[in-house]
Formats: structure tokens, C-alpha cells, sequence
């Protein structure tokens, strides 16, 4: 017998290099693909897709801020609110991300009953999170309202740098519109819940399999990420 033969299946020098190196780990794993539902691979796929274009969105933002030599707004001054005769500054930012986080708590929450099969809970948690998510969003609505009448534009600003209106505009709105879709998405199944399509296993939208509240989960990893995202937001947009 050869002294290639006699060397173990586990000896590090049969094991491939480089990138069919970590393909081969990964392959290797089997748990890591036959334990994971379509839905949830899809939903990380769909995050990490996203997390890109944010992360492109907030990279042109800062570049434009630093490469532009007009100055740039003050964001305590142009987010401030007057109350009682005094400008506070960021009141409405804090406020909103008060709103957004804390819904984050009700729909893990939410995901908790929701595998302990308490449709009521889990339901009325997921109607909760989705009343701070449109109240986050109307009062981003109000926000822009109230910029567009101080004469903010996407091509225009008379704060400063006119780069200001649109890359305010592409990032609050485009992280506005997820979660506006995701506030549909989580009435629509908490009434699936509440109305017990999952036990029943009616057919309908993401109802077809019996007893599956993993669309919960699902609904939670969407919600959790729009959350994390405006965290990022915040703290280039609003507090550099």
C-alpha cells in the first residue's frame, strides 16, 4: 500500500485550496441547506440584496457630502421642530426612531406567540407593529411636508449644498417605501392569522401548509432589517 493511500480522508493536504476550497466546506455542510424553508432563504437572499443597494445609496451620499464645496446643512437646524416659541433640534428624528424601534420589540414578540400558536397575541402584535410602522411613516410624510415648504428640492436647497434635497429624498423615501410595504404585508398576515388559515390550512396566500407560522418569522427578519437600516440612516444622516 502507498503512503498516498494509507493517508485519512480528513488529511489537510487532500483538501482542496483557494475558492473550491470554501466551496467544498460549504457543500460539505449539509444542514446548512436541507434545514432552511424556501421562504426564509429567500427573504436573507432578498436581505442581502438590499443591504447592497443601501449601503450604495449611503456611499453616494457620502461622497457628495464630502466632495461638494458649497457647505452642508446643519441637520439640528434644518430637522428642528419650534415648540413653545424654541427650535428643538432632531425632536421629530428622535421621536420617529423611538416609533421604528420599538416595533421591532412588538413583532419579536409577535414571532414568539406566533410559534406557540396563539393567533390572538400574535395577531394584535402584528397589528401593533404595524400601527408604529405607519405612524413612523406619516410622520416622515410630515417631515417632508414640511422641508418641500422650506423650499427643499432634489435639485435645489436653500439650506446649502443642493446635493442635500436629493440625496435626502432617495434615502428616507426609498427606506419609507419598505416599510409602507412592509406594514401592508403584516395586516395582511395578522388577519390570516387571526382568522386561522394556518390551522386550518385554507388555501390562499402563503396559507398552503398546516400549521406553518413561519411566515411570521419571515415578516420579522423583513422587519428587523428595515429597523437596522434606519439606524444607519440616523446616524450618517442625521447626526454627522
Amino acid at each position: 500500500m502507498t503512503a498516498s493511500m494509507e493517508r485519512p480522508l480528513n488529511d489537510p493536504h487532500l483538501r482542496p485550496t483557494g475558492l473550491r476550497g470554501v466551496a467544498a466546506d460549504l457543500s460539505s455542510d449539509q444542514r446548512a441547506f436541507k434545514n432552511v424553508s424556501w421562504g426564509k432563504a429567500m427573504m436573507w437572499l432578498f436581505i442581502l440584496s438590499d443591504t447592497f443597494i443601501f449601503g450604495c445609496f449611503l456611499l453616494a451620499y457620502m461622497t457628495a457630502r464630502m466632495s461638494t464645496a458649497v457647505g452642508w446643512p446643519n441637520p439640528s437646524e434644518v430637522f428642528a421642530l419650534t415648540i413653545g416659541g424654541k427650535d428643538i433640534p432632531l425632536i421629530l428624528i428622535a421621536i420617529m426612531t423611538f416609533v421604528l424601534i420599538s416595533s421591532s420589540g412588538t413583532m419579536a414578540m409577535a414571532v414568539n406567540f406566533g410559534y406557540r400558536r396563539d393567533r390572538r397575541k400574535t395577531a394584535a402584535l402584528m397589528v401593533a407593529t404595524a400601527a408604529l410602522g405607519a405612524t413612523f411613516v406619516g410622520m416622515q410624510v410630515f417631515e417632508w411636508t414640511k422641508l418641500i415648504g422650506e423650499g427643499v428640492r432634489p435639485w435645489e436647497n436653500p439650506f446649502g449644498a443642493a446635493q442635500f434635497g436629493s440625496s435626502f429624498f432617495m434615502i428616507t423615501g426609498f427606506h419609507g417605501t419598505h416599510v409602507s410595504i412592509g406594514v401592508v404585508f403584516l395586516l395582511i398576515m395578522a388577519r390570516k392569522v387571526r382568522r386561522g388559515d394556518f390551522d386550518q390550512e385554507r388555501r390562499g396566500f402563503f396559507t398552503s401548509r398546516k400549521g406553518n407560522y413561519e411566515i411570521v418569522e419571515i415578516m420579522g427578519l423583513y422587519w428587523h432589517f428595515v429597523d437596522l437600516v434606519w439606524v444607519f440612516i440616523f446616524a450618517f444622516f442625521y447626526l454627522w
